[in-house]
């Protein structure tokens, strides 16, 4: 995959690439680690600082892996170097309007639309995965070609 076929953003397939040989299905991967480590994080956070700080744990747990994921997306998935502060500060960009889009989206769909919460909440997640792939290609990674 190109720089060019990849919409200006690989400059060189990396490792996972080689292997799953597309952009999405790294991305995939890359976001199910993501989120099993951020499980484990809250249960190691809540061990730290204990079951009454449930909040803290959370919070803790998600700086972490939010740091882990523009890593790990940033030189397994999109393979790019240089402007690490920009790329840093537009990936939690699309992070931040990816979590407001879930709550629209999420309340819209259940007190709106009266569907049932659950169901709701995982389809509308993964709608804002599929949205978050092209928001860190066009904006957190993109590169000029």
């Amino acid at each position: 995959m190109t720089a060019e076929a990849a919409g200006g953003v690989l400059e060189t397939p990396g490792p996972l690439l080689r292997i799953v040989k597309r952009q999405e299905l790294a991305f995939a991967i890359v976001g199910g680690f993501n989120t099993l480590l951020g499980m484990a994080l809250v249960v190691f956070w809540l061990h730290v600082l204990g079951d009454g700080r449930p909040g803290l744990a959370v919070v803790a747990a998600y700086a972490v892996s939010t740091i882990v994921a523009f890593v790990l997306h940033r030189t397994l998935v999109f393979r790019v170097h240089g402007h690490l502060t920009r790329d840093f500060l537009a990936f939690c960009g699309v992070n931040a309007g990816g979590l407001v889009l879930n709550v629209i989206l999420v309340e819209l769909a259940v007190t709106g639309l009266g569907f049932p919460a659950a169901p709701a909440s995982v389809i509308v997640m993964g709608l804002v995965a599929v949205l978050s792939f092209f928001g860190h290609r066009y904006i957190s990674f993109r590169r000029a070609r």
